[in-house]
């Protein structure tokens, strides 16, 4: 979910969004442009962000931007338009930004250019980290870990998996005990064949 500035409803960049279908909320925002997930963001033309930075607005609403967790400035415009300030004043205004105020600064040539960058970010946040293999944990180990190391060490058997049969078996032993076709919903034959073999298989002496 994007949430838009009210503010922002007739921009052309919300009409974008809509037109790519992205999920948006417009909603009344005290800090921001744009809010999503956990991370803030303030959308400058050009020409906003020349005329905020001479009033000493801009510094107000980045340090604003830092109740959220995370911040991002847009900064939005073509290089080719006039402007009435010396480049390297806007070069240092940008240096102070992203190196004391640890503020990241994307540039976009079009208000296209930044839904895009809104629906990326957007996609962004919304993936499901990958689960962690506790194998290369070395210490900590509680009994629930224990298990999920054990059935990790199984060949094709990942963290998402162990975890998935844990919760359904509860033990190992139930697991170990179980059915060819129970196990089949989770685990496709080559690995079942390959746990008996392991399971099964007599230690030389």
């Amino acid at each position: 979910m994007i949430v838009v500035d009210q503010r922002e409803k007739n921009s052309l960049i919300v009409s974008d969004l809509i037109e790519k279908q992205a999920q948006i909320e417009l909603k009344l925002l005290e800090i921001g442009d744009y809010i999503v997930g956990d991370i803030a963001i303030e959308r400058k033309t050009l020409n906003d962000f020349i005329s905020s930075m001479l009033s000493k607005r801009l510094m107000i609403q980045l340090q604003n931007l830092k109740q959220y967790p995370k911040q991002l400035l847009i900064l939005e415009g073509e290089e080719k338009q006039k402007i009435k300030i010396h480049p390297n004043a806007i070069r240092g205004m940008l240096l102070s930004i992203m190196l004391d105020s640890n503020i990241p600064v994307i540039f976009s040539k079009t208000y296209q250019e930044t839904a895009d960058f809104l629906i990326l970010l957007d996609k962004r946040q919304n993936k499901t980290p990958n689960e962690t293999s506790l194998i290369q944990k070395r210490i900590g180990h509680t009994l629930q870990e224990k298990q999920q190391i054990i059935l990790e060490s199984f060949p094709g058997i990942g963290p998402t998996t162990a975890k998935t049969l844990l919760k359904e078996f509860k033990t190992i032993k139930q697991i170990v005990n179980s059915k060819e076709e129970d196990l089949e919903n989770h685990l496709d034959k080559n690995k079942i064949n390959e746990m008996k073999k392991i399971l099964e298989f007599p230690y030389p002496d």
